[in-house]
Formats: C-alpha cells, structure tokens, sequence
C-alpha cells in the first residue's frame, strides 16, 4: 500500500500546494488534463497523489481513507465532529488565510461586542417573536463559539453564497462568515464584532488517525518528513 496525500484539485489552493511542496524538494504535478483528476509525485517513492475537493479531504482523513490531507483549518473543525481524535495538524502551511467572524449592521450603534450582540438578541426577541437570525455555512463552529460566549436567542440560518447579502435582503440580521480583506464586509455595511473572531484559518497538512498505516508506510512518512522539515 501507498502513502495517499490529499490535495485540493484546483484553483490557488492546489497552486499554493504544489509551490510549498516544491520548495522543500517534493514535486506534485497533475497528469492528465483538467479534467482528469489524477496527479504524481516526483522525488520521493511511496507516496501517491489524490486530487479531492478542499470540502473532501477532511472527511476522507476522518474515514482513514487518505493518511495526509492538505485543507483549510475551519472545514476540519466545521465539518467533523471531534476532529482531534480522528486527525492531528501537522504543518500550518502560512497561505490560504481567511477569518470565520460574527458581523452585524454598521447602524447597530449600540452592538460592538459579544455581550452587546446578546442583548440585542433578546431585544430582538421580545419585540418580533422570533429569534434573531445568523446567515452562517458554519454552523458546528458558529454555534460552539457562541454557547461559549454565552449568546441566546439566535438562530443560524443556512447560507451557502452571498452571505454577507443576506441582511440587505432581509433573511437574517447578523452573518458569521470568512472574510479575507473585509471589502466585502464594508460594502455591504457590515461590521466585524470587536471580540467576535471565532476561528483564524489557513491551509494546513494534517495527518489521519484513523488510517491504517504500515510499517513501510510509516518509513516513507518519515522520508516525507524528513524532506518536508517536519517533526513527527
């Protein structure tokens, strides 16, 4: 058996991959055209490239299907449960930076904070009959964040794009979304809570716990280690 190495199949990220491996001395290419996702590593034996979706490769680490696994910080922790037990961070990888934050409207004069946003949900609460909506695709994370800030009367509403649009149209009065710039943010007349940063995310190598690794699988880990500078 291989050392399968999961790798975002497009865009910046798989770029962004492909150049952090390439300066420690590990070539991954694809093969195949576009459409094809298959790919190769060059100077190094026992390792096999797998292109997935960056949504993919968290659940593929957990299963034990791939044993390393490139993809942002938040979709480990947004998309399994318990995560620290079924996989371990290796490397941050220091490109793919993003913020998962709670904003609100600019003309809530009165909200800046956590505990500002709480009472304003209550407000909100006892003056429309219903809790005060969140548009949110990171619910697990959004919602651990908030119980522990001690945030009630809210709900999470799903929102898979346009996000931060979601208060102009009135589908919910609060979003908790990625923000990279803030541009988007400030054109849509959002602020970001002073205290509302709820995770800080990059592209990050982890390794699967759940795998089934072995002996020579565990030798070729650690010639991939070694070359990549990493301590196991």
């Amino acid at each position: 058996m291989t050392l399968k190495l999961g790798v975002p199949s497009k865009g910046r990220l798989m770029e962004k991959t492909f150049d952090w491996f390439a300066e420690r001395g590990v070539t991954l290419r694809r093969t195949g055209n576009e459409r094809e996702y298959a790919g190769a590593v060059d100077g190094l034996d026992g390792v096999e490239l797998v292109l997935l979706s960056a949504g993919e490769i968290p659940r593929e680490l957990a299963a034990g299907r791939i044993q390393l696994g490139v993809t942002g910080s938040d979709l480990v922790r947004e998309k399994i449960a318990d995560w620290e037990n079924k996989m371990r961070e290796l490397e941050p990888m220091g490109f793919g930076h993003a913020d998962l934050i709670i904003a609100v409207p600019k003309c809530w004069a009165d909200v800046e904070t956590l505990d500002d946003l709480d009472a304003a949900a209550a407000a909100f609460r006892s003056e429309h009959g219903f809790r005060l909506r969140i548009a949110t695709k990171y619910h697990r994370l959004v919602r651990e964040f908030l119980r522990e800030a001690g945030v009630a009367d809210y709900q999470l509403v799903d929102s898979q794009g346009a996000t931060e649009g979601t208060v102009k149209n009135l589908t919910a009065e609060a979003v908790a979304d990625i923000t990279s710039t803030g541009d988007t943010l400030r054109a849509n007349h959002l602020k970001i809570l002073t205290d509302g940063s709820v995770h800080k995310s990059q592209a990050t190598l982890f390794r699967s716990r759940r795998a089934d690794w072995t002996d020579e699988m565990r030798a070729d880990f650690m010639a991939l280690a070694r070359k990549l500078g990493l301590e196991d």
